[in-house]
This record gives C-alpha cells, structure tokens and sequence, in this order.
C-alpha cells in the first residue's frame, strides 16, 4: 500500500480539480502518438495519424485523451486502493488489447509535461514530484496484470 502526505493527497486533488479535461486529455496523448509514434499501432482504427497536425486535429484521439483523464479522476478518488480500483482495466489493456506496459509511463511523461506547461510556476518540484508518485502508482497498477 502506498502511502500519501496530507501535501501530496491536496496537491494530486488540487491539480484535477483545476485542470481541463478536454484540453489536457487530448494534448496529452496527442503528444504520446507524436513523440512515440510506435504507440499508435494501438489505435489503428482512428484514422488518420500520418504526422502531428493530424493526430492533434482528430477527434478520436481527442476523446480517447479525455476518457483516459477521466479514468485518471478514478484513482484521485480512490487513492488508497488504486490496485484494486485499476483491475480490471489492467486486465482489459493487458489480455484484450496487448498494450505493452512501458506506454503508460511514456503516456504519463507526457501528462506531466502537458499539465506542467498549464500549471506553469505553480508547478512546482514539491508539486512535480507528487504528481510523478500519483501517475506511478498508476502506471504500477495497470500494469498489474502483466506481473
């Protein structure tokens, strides 16, 4: 079980209560299929993702991008069981999709990356380094299944 400061439950609450679902979901995974064109072998079925201005102009990324920040708002809820909270979708990326582990930490440096440029000064290394411990306990349970 992984334990939380008071600083560090505030401050993951705090950034998800301030961050735009719709904006900081798509940017970020966007960013992902950019940088580590690789991971969009798994969403083969969007479309068109032949360069940048194309991956950042569609609106299945973009929804996807907003699902998965919703799915991230499970875990800010239920922060002291994010293993058991994250089950079954571990189960889900690992056996239905064959989603290789390591994109969820290329996915979540991209998060991070994408809320530090929306959070600027306020984003702190106190702030950075809980996020970073949030979205590893994250990344660790999804990739669960794997184990």
């Amino acid at each position: 079980m992984v334990e939380w400061t008071d600083f560090e439950r505030a401050t993951i609450q705090d950034i998800f209560s301030k961050i735009d679902y719709d904006t900081v979901g798509p940017a970020s995974l966007a960013r992902c299929l950019v940088v580590y064109p690789w991971c969009q072998r798994y969403f083969g079925n969007f479309g068109n993702l032949y360069n940048a201005a194309a991956i950042s102009a569609n609106p299945m990324v973009a929804k996807h991008g907003t699902t998965i920040l919703h799915g991230l708002d499970r875990a800010v809820k239920n922060m002291d069981d994010i293993k058991n909270t994250y089950a079954e979708l571990s189960v889900l990326h690992s056996e239905k999709l064959h989603v290789d582990p390591d994109n969820f930490k290329l996915l979540t440096d991209c998060l991070t990356i994408v809320v530090a440029g929306q959070m600027g000064k306020a984003f702190t290394g106190e702030v950075q380094a809980a996020f970073q411990k949030f979205l590893a306990v994250v990344v660790s349970s999804l990739g669960m299944q794997y184990h």
